[in-house]
């Protein structure tokens, strides 16, 4: 494949997409191959759609179709990743190669990627990761979309298993970076804490080697030891509620929203469920101090943001206030949002748990500690959906506690038993849907 021929035929066009039914003219089509479909069998329907050129394996019925506007390689997914990378390293702003942000984590990463731009466009900019385009499609259309107005790049990277956080520096060749936390989540992947920390610490391992830096909470003394690893020499740029004198402020039912307080009598008032997102608003503040940004036009722009997709999301309904994060769900996250809700001032609170998946061999131990700490909090009553907590709730049943196989089966038990007056953690793994149950609420 000769990506410089690639390269100038991507120029040629409006953008990149690998989704066929999203073509409205000018696009260069990448067929990618996936457990149910495969791409080349739509490439010449791209084509026909409006898009200029089709990028298509070698070993395709497309690729002798004798159509000029084919473009035939050995692996299309190698080749957009190469295309990413090569884009990524023929950006520049004022003659210096464009600078990138990489950020990875368990928890909080769209969250803390979302505040980093809001922050950085106060004065830049800013391409960013759009959702949670983090894998190995994901990071390289990301990078495509950079284009010559572009000033920063923020990047988001994702991880399940040991070697992907390696692979996505390789091809967006980060700059700065930032891990956010590291936990125990995808356990069935990563094998144990440790190998989460090893994989998390890729990016560390990256930015070393080719000279760049690391935004550190040292805060935390997992990533304080993991970047001391690195950077013996303590060449990294520290961050943190305590080094930033941050002091995260009560909620209550009349504002539930995060609000912290910062020397000189700043205050910042979110639009963020959770005293666990004030390390993911000091990071925002961090990366924006480094680049130029002052206090005061963070807090306007992290102030500004409005959560959405049930990350962090609080809701007000007619009978209700709804904690929604309901996103993903890991036994770190887990923990951090049940002590949330105890530091909620409410007079009635209920969670609604579902499952969290890929945990392996400790998935059981897992699910116990959490329904241990959710049945020490005193709650009005609690709602559990899926295997995994059933097993866990062996033994231990309670009379306001409700197990349900499925999102489903929740749903329908509370439009028969309505509840009012209450402050709701809803939170699950992605595979759960939890938020089947929000209109109920």
């Amino acid at each position: 494949m000769d990506i410089q021929k690639l390269y100038s035929l991507f120029k040629e066009c409006s953008r990149v997409t690998t989704d066929s039914r999203n073509i409205s003219g000018g696009e260069l089509f990448i067929a990618l191959i996936g457990e149910n479909f495969n791409g080349n069998e739509f490439a010449l329907k791209a084509l026909e759609a409006g898009a200029k050129y089709a990028v298509v394996d070698q070993e395709s019925t497309a690729a002798v179709s004798g159509d000029e506007r084919i473009i035939p390689v050995p692996d299309t997914l190698v080749a957009l990743q190469a295309l990413g990378r090569h884009h990524r390293e023929n950006t520049f702003v004022n003659g210096k190669r464009l600078t990138v942000i990489g950020l990875t984590g368990t928890n909080g990463k769209t969250t803390t990627k979302e505040l980093i731009t809001l922050v950085l466009s106060a004065k830049y900019n800013v391409t960013a990761t759009r959702g949670n385009l983090n894998n190995d499609i994901g990071v390289p259309l990301s990078l495509l979309t950079i284009d010559d107005k572009t000033e920063l790049a923020v990047i988001e990277m994702g991880a399940n298993h040991p070697d992907d956080i390696s692979r996505l520096v390789g091809v967006s060749e980060p700059d700065f970076g930032l891990i956010t936390n590291v936990g125990r989540a995808h356990l069935l992947g990563f094998g144990s804490f440790e190998g989460v920390k090893k994989a998390k610490g890729q990016l560390y391992d990256y930015l070393a080697a080719h000279g760049g830096r690391a935004f550190v909470n040292t805060d935390d003394p997992d990533l304080t030891a993991m970047a001391a690893d690195r950077w013996p020499s303590g060449d990294f740029i520290p961050y943190g509620l305590s080094m930033m004198k941050a002091k995260t402020l009560p909620s209550s039912a009349e504002h539930p929203f995060l609000m912290m307080r910062l020397p000189g009598g700043l205050v910042i008032e979110t639009h963020l469920a959770g005293a666990y997102n004030a390390t993911n608003v000091v990071a925002a503040l961090a990366v924006g101090l480094h680049f130029g940004v002052s206090l005061e036009e963070g807090i306007k722009a992290i102030e500004g943001y409005i959560p959405k997709n049930n990350r962090s999301q609080m809701e007000k309904t007619e009978r209700n206030i709804l904690i929604e994060d309901a996103y993903n769900a890991n036994p770190t996250s887990m923990a951090a949002a049940l002590d949330n809700l105890v530091q909620v001032e409410a007079d009635r609170k209920v969670a609604l748990l579902g499952d969290m998946r890929e945990l392996g061999e400790e998935s059981l131990a897992e699910h116990q500690k959490v329904l241990a700490q959710v049945l020490s909090m005193g709650l009005d009553f609690v709602c559990l959906v899926g295997e995994e907590f059933r097993k866990a709730l062996i033994g231990r049943e309670k009379d306001n506690v409700f197990w349900f196989a499925d999102s489903e089966r929740l749903a329908a038990w509370l439009r028969d038993n309505p509840v009012s007056g209450a402050t709701i953690l809803v939170k699950g793994s992605r595979g759960i849907q939890m938020e089947k149950a929000l209109p109920e609420l």
